[in-house]
């Protein structure tokens, strides 16, 4: 027998703001009158990377860019009262210091009974983002690999070369010729390390705490500043409300410094003349998928720099090893950050197009033993 729920029952067991914190479209509920917003979802905190509190209130065009279309749209709406569908170029307003620009698809609705309407919109390319993560993250499941195995391959021959090198040296009678084998010992020495960085994930043990993420970034900035003291600015713009997470501090030091460091130096010429910036922000998550997993809650970090940008042919390889950006540069800096993320069970990705650079780093709060079964598998 089939046994209906009774009209209290009903709504005891439905929230509207919980069900439309699990929309994957941003959604906003906005006065008509005021154009203030009243009501936004956490995809839309995503999206704005704020949280729903610093921009309750404020008007929309203080949230978003200046449009054409979405404006055109919106007088429309307001005119009317005509539920609107539209493509638009949605941006970010002035409560962000940076400028986000994507294709989207909106709808303006009004909501009966009310002077309410419902603002919802979800980025075009979402899809193809969604790919885009996934390719990463298997990406990086395969550096892993090819840089253990190669390593390993490595490392035994180098004993025995320098071994080899070390005694020639000892038996020349020329001094002239022991110039050769220095060098030939020298270059075995930073091969060696060379290796020794690859497998340095492998290596060290793990010392899961709890991580406050602002620490990290502040020490991070200490360090770049104290390298680069004039011409460069790094700016931040936090959400103090994150909370602590589970995480392994030192590697995720080591993530972040290996980016904005490698920023930095592709930064020299605007350093030079005392314009180069970088931008560290921080900002929550809810209920997104990291390789095919659904989290409740994730931490991001958004570096972004004001650099020439990363070639385009390359930009695609930039987490391989040995793929650098920089003639001097040894590769590895960008593909070791992203293993280090990924032992937390989250993921690098990056945008870039000149005079803007933009790598996003995503980490699911998670458990301890979470984090202990991705280094375990990683590891093996």
């Amino acid at each position: 027998m089939r046994i209906l729920p009774t009209r209290a029952a009903s709504a005891a067991l439905f929230n509207p703001q919980e069900a439309l914190d699990q929309l994957p479209n941003s959604v906003l509920i906005i006065d008509k009158k005021t154009m203030a917003v009243l009501y936004a979802n956490t995809a839309a905190e995503v999206f704005l990377k704020l949280s729903r509190k610093s921009f309750i209130g404020f008007e929309i065009r203080d949230l978003f860019g200046d449009d054409g279309a979405f404006y055109k749209s919106l007088e429309i709406f307001q005119k009317t009262g005509i539920t609107q569908r539209v493509d638009v170029l949605l941006g970010i307003g002035s409560l962000r210091l940076d400028q986000k620009e994507c294709l989207a698809y909106l709808i303006l609705a009004p909501m009966e009974g009310s002077d309410l309407f419902l603002m919802e919109w979800f980025e075009i390319d979402q899809r193809n983002k969604s790919v885009r993560e996934e390719r990463l993250i298997m990406q990086a499941r395969a550096n892993k690999d090819l840089m253990r195995n190669l390593a390993h391959e490595i490392k035994n021959p180098l004993g025995g070369i320098k071994g080899a090198a070390q005694l020639l040296d000892y038996e020349l009678p020329d001094p002239s010729l022991k110039e050769y084998t220095k060098v030939m010992i020298k270059e075995v020495d930073r091969l060696q390390l060379l290796v020794d960085r690859l497998l340095a994930p492998q290596k060290r043990q793990k010392q899961v705490t709890q991580v406050n993420i602002h620490e990290v970034l502040e020490r991070v900035r200490s360090i770049v500043l104290a390298e680069f003291p004039k011409g460069l600015q790094i700016t931040r713009f936090y959400d103090v409300s994150m909370p602590d997470f589970i995480g392994d501090k030192e590697l995720l030091i080591q993530a972040v410094l290996n980016i904005v460091h490698n920023a930095a130096q592709i930064l020299e010429d605007r350093i030079r003349d005392g314009d180069a910036l970088i931008q560290l922000q921080s900002s929550i998550s809810r209920n997104i998928t990291i390789a095919k997993k659904r989290f409740k809650l994730a931490l991001n970090i958004n570096i972004i720099d004001n650099g020439p940008g990363i070639p385009s042919e390359i930009i695609d390889q930039i987490f391989l090893p040995l793929v650098s950006g920089r003639p001097s540069g040894s590769g590895l800096g960008l593909t070791l950050a992203q293993s280090f993320v990924q032992m937390h069970g989250g993921f690098i990705s990056v945008q870039s197009i000149p005079g803007k650079t933009e790598f996003h780093i995503q980490i699911p709060y998670t458990s301890a033993d979470f984090i202990t079964s991705i280094d375990s598998r990683s590891s093996q």
